[in-house]
C-alpha cells in the first residue's frame, strides 16, 4: 500500500519536473527569438541612419561644389572685367582679347559642368551600391525569419508531443491508483465471495 503511494508521488514529482524543464526550455527559446528580433531591429535602424548620413554627405558635397563653381565663375567674371577694361585701354587688341575671353569662358563653363556631372554620377553610383547592400541585407533578414519560423513550428510540435505524453502519464497514474484501491479491497476481504467485483472500476 505505502509502496504504491510512494511510486505515485514519485511519478507525479517526476512529471512536474519534466513540465518545469519544458517550460524553462520554452522560455529560453522565446527569449532567444526576442533577442534576435531586437538585434535585427537595431541593425535595420543603424543601416537607415547610415543611409541618411550618406545622403546628407552627398548633398553637402554637391552644395559645396556648387559654391566652389560659383566662386570660380565670379572670379572668372572679375577676370574678364579686368581684361575688357584693359582691352578698352588698348583698342588695337580689343577684338582679339574679346575672342580669347569668350573661348576661355566657354572652356571654363564646360569644365565646370563636366565636373558637376561627374560628381552627380559618382553620387548615383554610391546610391546604387547602397541599394544593393540593402537588398542583400533584406535577403539575409528573410532567411533569418524563415529559420525562425521553422524553429517555431518545431517547438509547436514538441509542445504538442509533451502535452500528449503528459496526458498519457496522468491516465496511467489514475489506472495505477484504481488498481491499488482494488487490491486494498481484496486484502480487506480475502475470502472468496460473490460480492461486487473489486476490479469493476478498472473496466
Amino acid at each position: 500500500k505505502w509502496l504504491g503511494k510512494n511510486d505515485s508521488k514519485q511519478y507525479l514529482a517526476d512529471q512536474a519536473e519534466l513540465r518545469r524543464r519544458s517550460l524553462a526550455f520554452r522560455n529560453a527559446e522565446g527569449k532567444r527569438h526576442r533577442d534576435i528580433d531586437e538585434e535585427n531591429r537595431a541593425k535595420l535602424a543603424e543601416e537607415n541612419a547610415e543611409d541618411e548620413e550618406l545622403k546628407a554627405a552627398c548633398q553637402r558635397d554637391i552644395e559645396q561644389f556648387k559654391e566652389e563653381s560659383a566662386a570660380k565663375e565670379r572670379a572668372s567674371l572679375r577676370l574678364k572685367g579686368k581684361e575688357i577694361f584693359s582691352g578698352r585701354m588698348q583698342a588695337v587688341n580689343e577684338k582679339e582679347v574679346s575672342i580669347q575671353e569668350k573661348h576661355d569662358s566657354h572652356l571654363l563653363d564646360t569644365a565646370a559642368w563636366q565636373d558637376v556631372n561627374d560628381y552627380a554620377e559618382e553620387c548615383k553610383r554610391r546610391k546604387r551600391l547602397s541599394l544593393a547592400f540593402r537588398a542583400k541585407e533584406k535577403r539575409r533578414h528573410f532567411q533569418v525569419e524563415k529559420e525562425q519560423a521553422k524553429s517555431k513550428i518545431h517547438q509547436q510540435h514538441l509542445d504538442t508531443l509533451y502535452r500528449s505524453e503528459d496526458a498519457r502519464y496522468i491516465e496511467m497514474a489514475k489506472l495505477k491508483e484504481k488498481a491499488r484501491i482494488a487490491l486494498e479491497e481484496m486484502n480487506r476481504s480475502p475470502t472468496c465471495s460473490f460480492g461486487p467485483n473489486p476490479f469493476s472500476t478498472l473496466m
